[in-house]
């Protein structure tokens, strides 16, 4: 059976699990310091002074005072910008990068970093698609032969619908994020940047409704999606860099969890929708052909869950498992019987 995916050297992975290990620390130690802003000065009756500046959630600038022009203050200063916790993280991205580890783009980490700055992924929100997928590649040590970068960032939010390990009680301004980037993305369901970035925000759908869901801590309408909450169930972290040392932690799926729902949605798709099911297919075929070698396990208990759930459930499983049978029969045969 042709592997699809290359396994990275352990000095990769230990790269990798120690900017994990960092990046979650500064994470849980947030504080001003985090801020996107900067340090300036100004002239305030005849003196100058220090100020920190940086954009509230409702787009407004504020400064924080920090004391007046001195050897004291400039060196305190100094010390800060070099004391960073993001910029002590960028030796260890770069590290990791070099041993072979896989960025994501620039461009969608400033995106991804700026929702982080603005509360998303505490208030339960979480970065699924292609972008999870490629994440998956480090968290397990290894490169995905076939890891087609994309011009979307796909994000999803539990809503009241099911309990998940992450709080979501924490309120998130998304749509202030985007629209106060100098990128200037339109306040809608879906965003677009010159059709260069689109950025969706997905939510399990309910019944049959299929209108844009506003939820209260959240001021973005987000896509319902049928099959969502099973990648919503068991959420887990990780850290995301691009080739800069640029570091976010962000909340993913459990990757046979994303495996399985992608067969669901793949069993959904009708229509012009069915385009992309070859990502959809090759994303699945190298996670089971992980799995397979590493904890098959895992992958067949999610895949009894899905079957679990309900004649409909069932239904899309299994057509989305003869899609796959298709293009990989020898990974089918191996892991969903």
């Amino acid at each position: 059976m042709p592997t699809r995916f290359t396994e990275l050297p352990v000095s990769a992975a230990t790269a990798y699990a120690q900017l994990q290990t960092a990046a979650l620390a500064v994470e849980l130690a947030r504080d001003v310091s985090h801020l996107h802003g900067s340090f300036s000065t100004k002239q305030v009756k005849g003196t100058r002074q220090w100020y920190f500046a940086f954009r509230e959630a409702d787009q407004r600038v504020r400064q924080i005072y920090v004391g007046p022009d001195n050897d004291d203050i400039r060196s305190l200063v100094e010390k800060a910008r070099a004391a960073a916790p993001l910029e002590r993280l960028k030796p260890l991205a770069k590290s990791a990068l070099a041993l072979g580890c896989t960025p994501a783009q620039r461009k969608h980490v400033g995106v991804i970093m700026r929702l982080n700055e603005f509360g998303f992924f505490r208030a339960g929100g979480v970065l699924i698609g292609t972008h999870a997928f490629l994440s998956y590649a480090n968290q397990l040590g290894l490169r995905w032969n076939d890891s087609d970068q994309t011009a979307d960032i796909d994000f999803a939010q539990a809503g009241s619908n099911i309990s998940i390990a992450l709080p979501a009680n924490v309120k998130a301004q998304p749509h202030s994020a985007l629209t106060a980037m100098e990128e200037g993305f339109l306040p809608l369901v879906q965003y677009r940047k010159n059709a260069e970035i689109q950025i969706d925000f997905l939510t399990p759908r309910v019944a049959d409704n299929n209108d844009p869901i506003h939820i209260e801590n959240l001021d973005v309408a987000l896509q319902p999606l049928r099959f969502m909450e099973f990648s919503l169930e068991d959420v887990q972290q990780a850290t995301l860099f691009d080739t800069t040392g640029r570091c976010v932690v962000v909340s993913l799926p459990a990757p046979q969890r994303y495996a399985v729902q992608k067969l669901l949605l793949i069993g959904e798709r009708t229509g012009q929708f069915r385009a992309k099911m070859g990502k959809d297919l090759a994303q699945v075929a190298s996670l089971l052909n992980y799995f397979i070698m590493a904890d098959p396990d895992a992958i067949k208990e999610a895949w009894a869950d899905a079957l679990s759930r309900g004649p409909g459930w069932r239904k899309r499983a299994m057509q989305g498992r003869k899609a796959l049978a298709e293009k990989v029969p020898e990974l089918v045969k191996a892991l969903l019987e």
